[in-house]
C-alpha cells in the first residue's frame, strides 16, 4: 500500500516553471527591441505593431483555447502548444522582415492562448478548494518573479550572443520543457505514483479528479454547441469577474508597457537607475500574490466564508491599486516608486482572481469559462496601451494614471456589488 503522497505539489512546480517560460517568451522581445529595430531599420510604429500582434491573437483566442482545454487531454495539449510557441520563438532569431516578425508574434499569441485555462484546469483537478488559492498564487507568481528577475538574465544572454541568439535560446528552453511535460505530467487518476489517500483528500476537498477514460470520452463526448457560450456569458456573477479581470489586467499592462517610458521620459530618471527602480513594483506584486493566496486559504481553513476569504484580498487589492494616482501629486522619486509599488502590490493581492473560475464556473465548462475570463482580461493588453498613448500625447502623464486608477476602482466595484455570493453556477437544462 502506498504511503500518503503529495504529488500535487510536484505538479504545481511544473505549472510554475511553465508560467515562467511562458513569460520568458513574451518578454524577450522587449529586451531585444532596441538592437532588433536598429539592425532591421524598423521605426517605432512598426515596433508597436510587432508588440501588439501577440496581444490581439492571445486575447481573441482565449475562448477557443478554453474549449480546447476542456476537450483535449492536458498531457497531450500542453506540450503541443508549448512546442509550437517555442518553435515560433526560435524562428524569430532567424528572420529579418517586419512581416515575418508580425506573423511569428501573432502565432505565439495563438499557441499560448490555451495556457492559462489549462493551468486553472490542472489546479482545479489536483487541489482541494481549501488549498486552491495558494496553488493559484504560486503559479501566478511565476509571471511576477519572471518579470522581476528574468530581464537582467535576458539582457546578459543578448550581450553575449546577440538578439538572434536570445530568441534561439528561449525557443530551445521551451522545446526541452515541452518534452519534460509530456513524459512527467499525468491527471490525478492516471498518475501511477499518487496514493489513494491523496486522491481521496483532493476529491473530498472539492478537487475534480474524475477525468473520463478514453472509452467514456468516446461514448459521452459532447460536441461544442452555442449553449456552452450562452452559459458562460449568461450570468451576472460571471460578468462581474470578467470585467474585474479586465481592470486587473489594465494595471499589469501599464507596468509591462508604459512604466519604463514613464520613469525615463516623464520622470527624467537615468536609464540604468530606472531599470533598478522598475524591479521594485514587480517584487511588490510577487509578495502580494503569495500573501494573498496563503492568507485566503488560511481563512478558509479557519472557517471563514468565501466572501471574506476569497473576495477580501481581491477587494483590498483593487483599492490599493488606485494608489497609482498618488504619483501625480509628488515630484519625489522615492514617493513616486512607493505609490507605484503599493499599486502593483495591490494588483498582486487581487491576482488570485482565477479562484473564482474554479469556484463558480459550471463543472463541465471550467475551461471555456476560463477562456472567457482570460479573453476579456486579455483585451486590456489591446486597449490600455492605445488609450494611455492617446492620453499622454501632449506630454502630460497625469491623465493616464487617473485612467489606470479609475479602472482599478471599477474592479473593486465589480467584486463588491456585482459578483455577489460565491457559489458554483448550475446551468438550467
Amino acid at each position: 500500500m502506498k504511503k500518503h503522497t503529495r504529488k500535487r505539489y510536484n505538479i504545481l512546480a511544473m505549472v510554475f516553471i511553465t508560467v515562467v517560460i511562458n513569460y520568458l517568451d513574451r518578454s524577450n522581445l522587449s529586451v531585444a527591441a532596441f538592437a532588433l529595430s536598429e539592425e532591421l531599420e524598423l521605426d517605432s510604429v512598426q515596433m508597436g505593431s510587432i508588440f501588439s500582434a501577440f496581444g490581439l491573437t492571445y486575447a481573441f483566442l482565449q475562448i477557443p483555447g478554453g474549449l480546447m482545454a476542456d476537450k483535449v487531454k492536458t498531457r497531450i495539449l500542453y506540450p503541443i502548444i508549448m512546442g509550437l510557441w517555442s518553435i515560433a520563438t526560435l524562428i524569430q532569431g532567424l528572420v529579418s522582415s517586419f512581416a515575418a516578425l508580425i506573423g511569428l508574434r501573432a502565432s505565439i499569441g495563438v499557441f499560448e492562448a490555451p495556457s492559462y485555462p489549462i493551468n486553472n484546469l490542472i489546479v482545479t483537478r489536483w487541489f482541494p478548494e481549501n488549498e486552491r488559492a495558494s496553488a493559484i498564487a504560486i503559479y501566478t507568481s511565476g509571471q511576477f518573479l519572471g518579470l522581476a528577475f528574468l530581464t537582467p538574465v535576458l539582457t546578459s544572454i543578448q550581450a553575449y550572443i546577440g538578439w538572434r541568439g536570445l530568441f534561439i535560446v528561449s525557443g530551445i528552453i521551451g522545446l526541452v520543457w515541452a518534452a519534460v511535460w509530456y513524459f512527467f505530467y499525468r491527471d490525478p487518476k492516471n498518475h501511477k505514483r499518487v496514493s489513494t489517500s491523496e486522491l481521496e483528500y483532493i476529491s473530498k476537498g472539492g478537487g475534480l479528479i474524475d477525468v473520463k477514460s478514453k472509452k467514456e470520452e468516446i461514448k459521452e463526448e459532447e460536441k461544442f454547441n452555442l449553449s456552452d457560450l450562452v452559459h458562460v456569458f449568461a450570468y451576472r456573477k460571471l460578468w462581474g469577474i470578467y470585467i474585474a479581470q479586465f481592470c486587473l489586467g489594465a494595471t499589469a499592462i501599464f507596468f509591462l508597457t508604459w512604466f519604463p517610458t514613464y520613469l525615463v521620459k516623464y520622470r527624467g530618471l537615468d536609464f540604468l537607475e530606472s531599470g533598478f527602480l522598475a524591479s521594485i513594483p514587480f517584487l511588490a506584486a510577487f509578495i502580494g500574490i503569495l500573501l494573498s493566496g496563503f492568507t485566503s486559504d488560511l481563512l478558509v481553513k479557519k472557517g471563514y466564508s468565501n466572501e471574506i476569504a476569497r473576495k477580501g484580498p481581491i477587494i483590498v487589492g483593487m483599492l490599493l491599486s488606485t494608489c497609482i494616482i498618488g504619483a501625480n501629486y509628488t515630484d519625489d522619486t522615492f514617493l513616486v516608486i512607493l505609490f507605484l509599488a503599493i499599486a502593483f502590490f495591490g494588483n498582486g493581492l487581487a491576482s488570485i482572481a482565477w479562484i473564482f473560475v474554479s469556484l463558480m464556473a459550471p463543472k463541465k465548462l471550467i475551461g471555456v469559462t476560463g477562456g472567457a475570463f482570460n479573453f476579456i482580461g486579455g483585451l486590456s493588453a489591446v486597449v490600455v496601451p492605445i488609450v494611455v498613448g492617446y492620453l499622454v500625447k501632449d506630454g502630460d502623464f497625469k491623465p493616464a494614471l487617473f485612467f489606470i486608477g479609475g479602472v482599478a476602482f471599477l474592479g473593486f466595484f465589480c467584486y463588491t456589488f456585482i459578483v455577489g455570493k460565491v457559489e458554483r453556477i448550475v446551468p438550467k437544462s
